[in-house]
């Protein structure tokens, strides 16, 4: 079953009250091994830019989707093209400030896990462990027909080989990994299949807007919300229910939700506080009062 991708939301009413002071956080981080909801937002200040912030890819992007991909080879000509050069830059993006100091906070106790919406794999890279990649990784890529799995630097020099010419210049990276890029440099892009099965159809192994994530990990992540503290929501406008349902769930259950983020979220009205500010510097606050 496939859902009707969001791509936006349009907030109503009057905004919750936000802050810039980090109390609140420090005062429930101290007492509590709570788990971070992060998104797209965490990770802009490495050079990824998030979708519906200020300067957001929705604003002249539209990312592909599952129905897309699965059901046009042209389809995943261009996303491949464009995801061949994108990829170059994820894979040199590196953690900022707000991911080390989440991976400190972790080491120290204060962060039970980390539930991720992002695809760059960031947070390991910094040092953070227990992380559930809600919407999957760019640096894998999954055979749709043997559901083989390889790693993404096979794929990329095996596309390397079949477009020696291949040089279309990117103008713009976007979260998914996508870029902007001319017709003409997408018509000529020779496709790879599964190098296991020979004949397969390869895919990132991410969730593509109208997919569905796979029900094993959600409940997954049911399950360290409920045996954490509270819920810290870092850089997510949660326009997206994968992400949104567990902010829901924990307040439900009365846990504290803690939302850290520039600019309204789909979640506010679940949130005991909002503090709207820069990630890097937050945490890096934040990691510092809790020293």
């Amino acid at each position: 079953m496939r859902t009707r991708p969001t791509l936006s939301w349009a907030p109503t009413g009057e905004p919750p009250p936000r802050t810039t002071s980090l109390d609140e956080v420090v005062d429930v981080l101290a007492d509590r091994g709570a788990l971070v909801l992060s998104g797209a937002g965490l990770s802009t200040e490495s050079g990824i830019p998030d979708y519906r912030g200020d300067g957001g890819s929705l604003r002249r992007h539209t990312p592909m989707t599952y129905d897309e991909f699965t059901g046009s080879p042209a389809g995943r000509r261009r996303y491949w093209a464009r995801s061949h050069l994108g990829w170059r830059t994820i894979a040199r993006a590196q953690p900022n400030d707000g991911h080390r100091a989440v991976a400190l906070l972790q080491a120290r106790g204060h962060f039970s896990g980390v539930i991720t919406q992002n695809v760059d794999g960031l947070h390991q890279a910094a040092g953070a462990q227990e992380v559930v990649e809600l919407h999957g990784s760019l640096d894998r890529v999954i055979c749709l027909d043997c559901r083989r799995t390889s790693p993404r630097e096979e794929l990329d020099r095996r596309l390397r080989a079949a477009n020696p010419d291949f040089g279309g210049e990117a103008t713009r990276i976007n979260p998914d990994g996508d870029v902007e890029l001319a017709d003409e440099d997408v018509r000529g892009f020779e496709l790879v299949a599964c190098a296991d099965c020979g004949s397969g159809v390869l895919k990132p192994d991410v969730v593509f807007f109208g997919e569905n994530v796979p029900k094993p990990r959600v409940e997954h992540c049911y399950r360290l919300v409920d045996e954490a503290g509270a819920l810290v929501v870092l850089g997510s406008s949660l326009t997206v229910m994968s992400g949104l349902r567990f902010v829901r769930h924990a307040a439900k259950a009365g846990k504290p939700v803690l939302i850290v983020n520039l600019g309204r979220t789909r979640g506010d009205q679940y949130a005991n506080v909002r503090v709207d500010r820069p990630l890097g510097q937050a945490l890096t606050e934040l990691a510092a009062r809790l020293g």
